[in-house]
């Protein structure tokens, strides 16, 4: 088996680890007594509680018991850590197969983006700042980031020559961690915003409907929102210098910092959306309340410069490899 295969092989491998993880993570998060299963509200009217607030159904009732729910979640935290070794590993093997920086197209990109929030996830739970079973949320993201970039598989080969040069070290490198952060961050955005939209369905005496179910056994709203805004504000000064670091080598490489591409006009697009998230989320109020849209679409623009600008537009940063 070449090198190639081999990093091939642990791609398709990680997909499988993470899906199994995701299951894990699944029974740990409807099963589990100790994960919330009703708002504040409801607990108040006169359920009881258990590990500090938390609410059960009967152990009786529950196909799965607690106990066996746990057991599935340090299950999924194994898998997720061997799932991220893994593709770690097929980097690393394409690294070393292809004798140059594994950014040089966009599935490279893709796979990167995809390790770079897996670590960002794992970092988290490690550091107790999140609770395990919302892995389920964190392997699903991840999953459907890597079977996209399948879409965009090339074969590993030598960099194009306009890519070879020690920046793509610097500035890709920054760009992929960067975005990988900021694709744990719009996790939480988007569960945060579960999370305020079932307890104001909740107070307000509304009966509560999927998606939004979805969002019992989450924290509380307020603790995404810190979270969310802790983890863009460790992303952004990274996104900053990613795009700082790509005008430097469009200078030496171009003549000139900045060229109006579509992939810099973008690029800067999606810098403007998260600053804007930023400065509304030390804001008044009324703005905060609208602060975790702004995340959400900082990394609907990410995508869109990552996928449409790529495959779509052309510009100087045709590198997409497809």
């Amino acid at each position: 088996m070449t090198g190639a295969a081999a990093a091939n092989a642990m791609f398709v491998a990680t997909i499988l680890v993470y899906a199994a993880a995701m299951f894990a993570y699944a029974l740990e998060y409807a099963f589990d007594k100790r994960a919330p299963e009703r708002s504040e509200a409801l607990m108040a009217a006169g359920g009881e509680g258990t590990d500090g607030g938390t609410f059960a159904d009967s152990p009786s009732e529950a196909p799965v018991s607690p106990a066996a729910a746990r057991g599935a979640g340090r299950i999924g935290i194994a898998l997720t850590y061997l799932g991220t070794a893994v593709l770690a590993a097929s980097i690393i093997t394409r690294l070393i197969y292809t004798g140059r920086w594994p950014w040089g197209n966009m599935f490279e990109y893709t796979v990167g983006v995809a390790l770079a929030g897996m670590v960002t996830w794992l970092v988290l739970v490690q550091a107790g700042h999140v609770p395990r079973r919302l892995g389920l949320f964190a392997t699903f993201a991840v999953t459907m980031v890597l079977g996209t970039s399948v879409r965009v598989y090339t074969e590993a080969g030598p960099l194009v020559p306009a890519l070879d040069s020690y920046w793509i070290v610097i500035h890709v490198t920054a760009a992929v961690v960067a975005s990988g952060i900021l694709l744990i961050g719009c996790v939480f955005a988007i569960l945060h915003l579960l999370k305020r939209r079932l307890d104001r369905r909740i107070s307000d005496g509304k009966t509560a409907r999927f998606p939004l179910t979805v969002a019992e056994r989450l924290p509380a709203a307020a603790v995404l929102e810190r979270l969310t805004f802790k983890i863009h504000v460790f992303a952004f000064p990274l996104l900053t210098f990613g795009i700082f670091a790509g005008a430097v080598w469009a200078h030496f490489a171009w003549g000139r910092y900045w060229a109006w591409d579509p992939k810099e006009v973008w690029a800067f697009i999606a810098w403007v959306v998260y600053a804007a998230y930023l400065h509304a989320r030390v804001s008044g109020r009324s703005a905060r309340s609208h602060a975790p849209w702004l995340a959400v679409l900082g990394y609907a623009v990410m995508l869109f410069n990552l996928t449409a600008v790529n495959l779509v537009f052309p510009g100087l940063h045709s590198y997409a490899g497809v």
